[in-house]
């Protein structure tokens, strides 16, 4: 269960968004929406988990600031769209386990694995609180910007018709 705490509008390098604050009872997760998107169809929506590295101290070495760019530039051009920010850094094993793993990246190991060899999940995050949002903005479907399946499996477990996906790769 979702509750709505708040709600501000923010002005980006690409738009207006309205960010809508939601808290289930462990952590607070973010809706940046731009445009009119209750009750409509196709809502290009990205489904993004925090990085201290690229969001907070613009790291080159992942690509997740990249992501959120080309989600958000796709938003603007579509004049309506939805990110949802949820706190679930390193691939919801958190910080630690991020800074744990980069001796294995360096040696040419995909992340995922290099949380497994540090003792931590491939991926530990859980997408359910992104279709409860959905679901609180009463959107009817969503377009993902994700290169994440497991994204598109968890929403449309939890009722939200995904109609189509868009990579964001850079």
């Amino acid at each position: 269960m979702i509750v709505k705490l708040a709600e501000t509008s923010i002005k980006t390098k690409f738009g207006e968004f309205k960010e809508t604050l939601f808290y289930n009872g462990q952590k607070e997760s973010h809706a940046l929406v731009m445009g009119n998107i209750e009750g409509e169809e196709n809502i290009l929506c990205r489904i993004h988990s925090s990085c201290i590295f690229a969001h907070h101290f613009n790291s080159i070495e992942c690509d997740c600031r990249e992501q959120m760019e080309i989600s958000q530039q796709l938003i603007q051009k579509a004049g309506k769209g939805i990110v949802i920010w949820l706190e679930q850094e390193g691939k919801g094993n958190g910080h630690f386990a991020l800074i744990k793993s980069i001796e294995h990246k360096k040696k040419g190991v995909p992340q995922a694995e290099a949380y497994e060899k540090v003792g931590f999940s491939k991926d530990a995050r859980d997408f359910t609180v992104a279709a409860e949002i959905l679901k609180a903005l009463k959107v009817k479907s969503v377009k993902m910007l994700t290169n994440n399946p497991s994204k598109v499996e968890t929403l449309t477990k939890h009722g939200i018709t995904v109609t189509g996906i868009q990579k964001t790769e850079l």
